[in-house]
């Protein structure tokens, strides 16, 4: 079920950590660590989510009788994945002769591994390894990202995937499972969430530039030469996929009707339109894609997704949204539609996958010691008169120092403030960006939360759907005109469009306005 569902995709202020009072401390604690929270709770479940805009269909998640009936997936050795032209010499022939090695869970004689976890600089570094380990296997060619790919010269020609400064595959790597055999392990946390900067450094926990949907467009093209009836299973297939990961049955109409029909030549055509940086997400839609989150400083953020799906109270929240994102929401009910159910039934437990509980709180560990990279923008006089920019224009309202974000939902245009919002942090105004997403999808609450500033000058495209490529794009009022070309995410069938929404600042003069931006660069 995995490889299928995976067929399309190219493709988390806080209560403390338990144990651990701040970054860095190495005070050593008991390695069973008996107060690991509980990922998959039913009570703490029930409200992780804020409701969605029709909120009769918000899910509900398995229950946690079903949740821990599923295996935990082991974490396998892996390896670098060298672009063509950059291997060692012998590399590859080493790498077949290599045997199988769990490093975190039971391998294949029911023996349990495990890594260090004595203090918290153990925890996090085990956090790393569960942030880049893969829970989906390429053997040969495959319409997602395959090993195929990755020892091609043309795919990195085509495609050109960001390498780091050695050469390396940043978003990938090999593994080995069965003895000389050599897998392409992918879908990955590091798949979506690390980004290679020029120069070839890379940043663990950023929005990842890494051309997911591209790569899916360039293998679909292949579909061209293949048999007319290939052709055929495979569009049957897309068919079927767009409404597993589009679908929203409740709304009239399902936005995964607009797919219909779907051929190769179409996806080919959707896909190669959304560029690094932006995804088309399960849950969300291939049409109007969502801008990849940076997660460096996702410690001290109320709410996760664009959309504000999750309230994030703690650790324990991260871990079931990892969870949640690596396919376990495709199985969550709304009203009386699963996603990736056949009649409406869940399958055997046995045929999924998930990290276990200690895994996962140690991926939250992690998260939450991320630092941003040395930021190259310094504060110099054009920065300091920028401050005074963003105070004297009220910026400050929505994204205050130190976090520069409020950590509230704004309304989506159109979308009415419920009676009840349940406590949340909700501001009663809309700054008029597309409402699409957050009143379109299956993830859409009919608010759009306040993003953080942190960190703008590495990341890119901006907006929740990575419209614009800079802030310089962002802050050109042009941008607002039907004739626009976006620099980011333009759309399919398009060539121009506007880019609506959050008119703040579009009114400043030429120094006010390159001032503002320098100022911004150095968050």
């Amino acid at each position: 079920m995995r490889l299928k569902l995976h067929f399309w995709i190219g493709a988390f202020v806080m209560a403390p950590v338990l144990f651990f009072s701040r970054a860095g401390d190495s005070a050593s604690v008991p390695s069973s660590l008996p107060l690991i929270p509980k990922a998959w709770d039913d009570a703490e479940l029930r409200t992780l989510e804020v409701p969605l805009a029709n909120p009769a269909f918000s899910p509900k998640h398995v229950p946690a009788s079903f949740y821990y009936q599923v295996p935990e997936r082991p974490i396998y050795k892996s390896y670098p994945v060298y672009a063509a032209g950059r291997e060692p010499q012998g590399y590859w022939e080493d790498l077949q002769k290599q045997k199988p090695e769990v490093i975190w869970g039971r391998d294949e004689n029911g023996v349990e591994h495990r890594p260090a976890l004595g203090t918290k600089a153990d925890w996090i570094r085990a956090g790393e390894l569960v942030f880049d380990a893969a829970i989906s296997y390429s053997g040969g060619s495959e319409t997602a990202i395959s090993l195929a790919n990755v020892r091609d010269p043309r795919y990195y020609a085509a495609v050109q995937p960001p390498l780091t400064a050695d050469g390396t595959f940043a978003f990938g790597s090999y593994v080995i499972r069965k003895a000389g055999k050599v897998e392409l392990g992918r879908f990955s946390c590091g798949a979506c969430h690390t980004r290679v900067l020029a120069g070839g450094r890379v940043v663990k926990g950023a929005q990842g530039n890494f051309p997911f949907d591209r790569t899916v467009a360039y293998n679909v093209a292949a579909l061209k030469n293949a048999p007319p009836e290939k052709q055929r299973a495979a569009a049957g297939g897309f068919a079927g996929l767009t409404h597993v990961f589009f679908g929203a049955p409740w709304l009239r109409p399902d936005p995964a009707d607009a797919y219909s029909p779907v051929t190769a030549e179409r996806v080919e055509q959707i896909l190669q339109a959304i560029p690094p940086g932006v995804i088309d997400r399960q849950g969300g839609s291939a049409l109007y894609p969502a801008q990849i989150p940076d997660l460096i400083g996702v410690q001290s953020r109320r709410y996760l997704d664009h959309t504000g799906l999750l309230r994030h109270r703690g650790p324990a929240d991260i871990m079931r949204y990892a969870s949640l994102n690596q396919d376990m929401n495709l199985w969550s009910r709304y009203g009386d539609w699963i996603p990736a159910a056949k009649d409406g039934q869940l399958p055997p437990p046995a045929t999924l996958s998930r990290y276990s509980d200690e895994q996962l709180y140690a991926l939250a560990l992690f998260l939450y010691s991320l630092e941003p990279p040395p930021n190259p923008n310094k504060v110099d006089d054009v920065a300091r008169a920028g401050q005074q920019v963003f105070a004297k224009a009220g910026c400050g309202g929505c994204h205050p120092a130190p976090l520069y974000t409020n950590n509230k939902l704004t309304l989506a245009k159109g979308f009415a403030l419920p009676a009840d919002t349940q406590g949340d942090a909700v501001m009663p105004l809309s700054v008029g960006t597309d409402p699409r997403w957050a009143v379109e999808t299956r993830r859409g609450t009919g608010y759009y939360k306040v993003p953080s500033l942190q960190g703008v000058w590495y990341r890119g495209p901006l907006s929740h759907d990575g419209s614009v490529a800079t802030l310089e794009d962002w802050f050109d009022p042009a941008r607002l005109r039907d004739d626009y070309i976006p620099t980011g995410f333009i759309g399919v069938d398009r060539k121009h469009r506007a880019v609506p929404g959050h008119e703040f600042g579009l009114h400043l003069g030429p120094e006010e306005r390159r001032a503002l931006i320098a100022f911004l660069r150095t968050l």
